[in-house]
């Protein structure tokens, strides 16, 4: 089954590409995109020549993307920032070297979980893994 079907363009917004088959919907609830008062559209499973099969979300609206979040579900994604029809700024992101509060240390005895108020802080290693600054205890992606 060949189906082909077409998104419009945008004027103004933010198109967030080559997010990794079925990561789509996970962005799409971390950055809670179902409060939005503006057009939302999540394609999954769309055909990609570098990754086979890739998700898309395009938000017709001015928003804040948290891109140490973003690199940190998926390196690969690309985001592209739209004015007047024309992409104006393109971002390739990375795995970001830290992060604050997109982890939650799962050490009890952390300091971070066991104060309120203390950032959980994680910092990422040689082996491409992320660790609590404080316990050093390490993530679970």
């Amino acid at each position: 089954m060949n189906t082909t079907f077409s998104i419009d363009s945008m004027e103004n917004g933010i198109v967030i590409d080559h997010i990794g088959a079925g990561k789509g919907i996970r962005i799409y609830n971390l950055l809670h995109l179902d409060e939005l008062d503006c057009p939302v559209v999540l394609v999954r499973n769309a055909r990609s020549i570098r990754y086979g099969r890739k998700d898309i979300i395009k938000v017709a609206g001015d928003i804040q993307l948290d891109l140490d979040l973003l690199g940190y579900v998926d390196h690969n994604i690309t985001v592209c920032t739209i004015k007047e029809g024309k992409v104006i700024e393109k971002k390739k992101l990375t795995l970001p070297k830290r992060l604050v509060n997109v982890i939650r240390c799962r050490n009890p005895r952390c300091i971070c979980t066991v104060e309120e108020g203390i950032d959980h802080v994680f910092e990422l290693t040689n082996h491409n893994t992320y660790r609590c600054i404080y316990c050093e205890s390490k993530s679970k992606m």
